[in-house]
């Protein structure tokens, strides 16, 4: 019942697959491509965006962290930034865990 539904949408056809293989790989490229402009190029942008705002904080800018905890910095290191949260209050994180600078 199913191959007389496929032979009624393609009446040229013999039961078999016609030769369709050079338009599956310019269809397969084709989305390759669109994936690429919209998420893969949008996505290295974000990302080195966020890069560059990390290797230009400095002591004193207001940050919020990937968990939502905002402060301000106190200290940098290598990998590590020292928060300071409140008056006493002073957090270790790494600098991948600074999600964006905040305005102030």
């Amino acid at each position: 019942m199913l191959d007389n539904l496929i032979l009624m949408a393609n009446p040229n056809a013999e039961g078999g697959a016609s030769g369709g293989g050079f338009g599956m790989i310019i269809m397969f490229g084709l989305i390759f491509v669109v994936m690429y402009f919209f998420m893969i190029r949008p996505q290295r942008k974000r990302e080195q965006n966020r890069l560059k705002m990390i290797s230009e904080l400095q002591k004193g800018d207001k940050v919020v962290t990937n968990s939502g905890i905002i402060g301000t910095i106190w200290g940098l290191q290598d990998n590590i930034i020292v928060l300071k949260i409140d008056n006493d209050v002073k957090v270790e994180f790494l600098k991948s865990a600074i999600s964006g600078k905040m305005d102030q």
